[in-house]
């Protein structure tokens, strides 16, 4: 059991990582763009900002697919045969098992997988919200 906790563990701090910078990149994009608010009219950059948003989450959440299709690869987590990636994103999306399933001793990665998958779709929502709050129109304090 501990060596399917370290390569999960490994997974998923990788995919901390990714998700971490991607979020950065994100909220830095969004704060040069109110340095520029009378330049750019209100509507399109509420548009830019969402569609752009959106796009950079989706690039990153695939990207954290792949990395757990390639550890599933690299440890034989899968039986022969398998499509990595839609098998990872059953578990990344917690959708689950429906018509395949691990090996028995690298079971535990696919909790691993939806435990980590949950929290980064759940961040990615959290900026979501930061985003369109921050890019809003301007609100008088109450």
């Amino acid at each position: 059991m501990l060596d399917q906790v370290l390569v999960g563990g490994a997974a998923s701090l990788v995919n901390l990582i990714i998700h971490a910078v991607l979020l950065g990149i994100v909220v830095r994009t969004v704060q040069n763009l109110r340095l520029h608010d009378s330049v750019v009219p209100e509507f399109l950059r509420h548009t830019v900002v969402i569609v752009a948003t959106g796009a950079l989450l989706v690039a990153g959440h695939f990207t954290e697919v792949v990395v757990w299709a390639f550890t599933y690869g690299l440890v034989g987590a899968a039986p022969p045969g398998t499509p990595l990636v839609y098998f990872a994103f059953g578990n990344y999306t917690t959708l689950g098992y429906g018509d395949l399933i691990p090996v028995e001793q690298w079971r535990l990665l696919g909790p691993m997988t939806a435990l980590n998958g949950i929290m980064l779709i759940g961040w990615s929502t959290a900026l979501i919200f930061e985003v369109l709050r921050r890019t809003g129109p301007a609100t008088s304090p109450r």
